[in-house]
């Protein structure tokens, strides 16, 4: 059977095929082909523009004939849709407008075998914690899971604090700019997948990891242990506030609060050590992607005597329609 797929080279291809497992992009049911130097990743749809700007190296988006996975059950085989569900640690998630959902979840517990939870959605990301509401439908009645992610493990109660998966590959790019000897503020760490990952690449980065939600706090600490991180400090507090007691310490600062993190901009900017970088992420009109985000952080760098340059924007993932999850990283001098 003739698929989409991504051609890529042996020696670069498990990051991708991490990546396009975390995206729900690869299909199991096909074999993966092995030509020369280079590995065919089957596709189960065409990726979107914002998906392929999340995989990492070099890969070309081809086509290739591939071989069905024998005794591979596939949901083609149970449903007439494939469902959209997203995989944190061993609970798949799907949304409360599914139609069918006991069927959906029963498909996804039988096609994916170390799911051992079905959840649905029950209301939008919402509240001062960014939390949702959830109920089971299939599966152990739990909303608690570990989810592993490039070596890193993440102890969560999905509606006691916010994670996503979808993040994986962009977590890994900033990660890819930090350097041993820094020091990172995390405003906005949740149950730290940023900090975690950053203060794993070396003991000699210090991580300032900030949050409000007293639960999120208390698996990040969790989940410090866990990953052995003891260079990450924990702290529940208003980012705000807490920037008072690290003015000019932090070489880059993480602001991962799409839709409230302009609010927050004057305390990043007092972070900054000098020729440091902000990580802002925001959800803009497809007509407006970087602009009006832009002039916010020029002119709270303003306001605090010190000037910013961009340094890259880029489209992380779609959000809504028209809308979108981007990245804009500016140096604060």
């Amino acid at each position: 059977m003739k698929k989409s797929c991504i051609k890529v080279l042996k020696r670069e291809g498990e990051p991708l095929r991490r990546a396009l497992l975390e995206m729900d992009l690869l299909d199991n049911s096909a074999r993966i082909i092995s030509e020369g130097e280079h590995l065919y990743l089957p596709l189960t749809e065409e990726p979107q523009e914002s998906q392929l700007m999340n995989l990492a190296g070099e890969f070309e988006l081809t086509e290739h004939e591939f071989e069905e996975q024998k005794g591979q059950l596939r949901f083609e085989d149970l449903l007439d849709d494939i469902p959209h569900f997203e995989l944190v640690g061993d609970i798949a998630l799907i949304e409360d407008d599914v139609s069918e959902p006991e069927k959906v979840a029963d498909a996804i517990m039988k096609v994916k075998k170390n799911v051992k939870t079905v959840l649905a959605a029950m209301s939008p990301v919402e509240g001062e914690f960014r939390t949702r509401r959830f109920k089971v439908v299939a599966g152990e009645d739990r909303t608690s899971t570990t989810h592993k992610e490039y070596g890193c493990k993440y102890y969560i109660d999905l509606e006691r604090a916010y994670f996503t998966p979808r993040l994986a590959t962009e977590r890994s790019r900033i990660l890819a700019q930090i350097s041993a000897d820094q020091t990172v503020a995390d405003m906005f760490a949740g149950v730290g997948p940023y900090s975690i990952m950053i203060a794993k690449k070396s003991q000699d980065i210090r991580v300032i990891a900030i949050d409000k939600n007293p639960d999120a706090v208390e698996f990040l600490r969790r989940n410090v242990e866990l990953n052995s991180t003891s260079n990450v400090e924990a702290i529940e507090g208003d980012a705000n506030l807490e920037a008072q007691k690290f003015a000019g310490l932090a070489d880059h600062v993480i602001m991962n609060l799409p839709h409230n993190a302009n609010e927050f901009l004057d305390a990043a900017v007092k972070l900054c050590a000098p020729n440091a970088t902000i990580h802002y992420y925001d959800i803009t009109p497809e007509d407006d992607l970087f602009d009006s985000s832009l002039k916010l952080i020029e002119e709270a760098a303003k306001k605090a005597g010190r000037t910013s340059e961009l340094v890259d924007s880029r489209v992380v993932r779609s959000y809504a329609p028209h809308q979108l999850n981007v990245c804009i990283e500016v140096r604060v001098i």
